[in-house]
């Protein structure tokens, strides 16, 4: 069976819905207590290391961690004065998971722009898997 619609195509229709951060934009608001930053990506990808303050909600979690009728639901997604920016590798998976969550009624969600990938190379502030289990990261670069 052909596919119609690409995965390029699904990321360019999300990115037309969703709010698309910059690194530099969402580095600014990292001190901000209505800003959580939400790590998609799968487990094994943690090894990397992570934005530093990052919950993870692994992509194939996501909807039902989100949903309050879930048995899964993770209360925290509740919060309706938090802004939810959404991160994976390089920016697809989380625009189409922006995408999904607004389609399921959340208002408060973006992501930001190139994900993890482009996060390291701007210098921004990450942890390793051990610092985040125990609350304590690296600063990065500030620039």
């Amino acid at each position: 069976m052909p596919i119609t619609k690409g995965f390029r195509t699904l990321v360019e229709e999300a990115m037309a819905q969703v709010t698309t951060y910059s690194v530099d934009a969402v580095k600014a608001r990292l001190d901000d207590p209505a800003v959580q930053i939400v790590d998609i990506r799968d487990v094994r990808e943690l090894a990397a290391g992570t934005i530093m303050g990052a919950f993870h909600a692994p992509r194939g979690m996501l909807e039902f961690w989100v949903d309050p009728a879930s048995p899964y639901f993770k209360p925290l997604f509740a919060d309706e004065g938090k802004e939810f920016i959404l991160f994976c590798g390089a920016g697809w998976r989380s625009a189409l998971a922006a995408q999904t969550l607004q389609a399921m009624g959340m208002t408060n969600v973006a992501h930001i722009d190139g994900g993890y990938t482009e996060w390291l190379k701007q210098g921004g502030p990450t942890e390793t898997l051990e610092q985040h289990k125990a609350g304590k990261g690296s600063q990065g670069s500030k620039g």
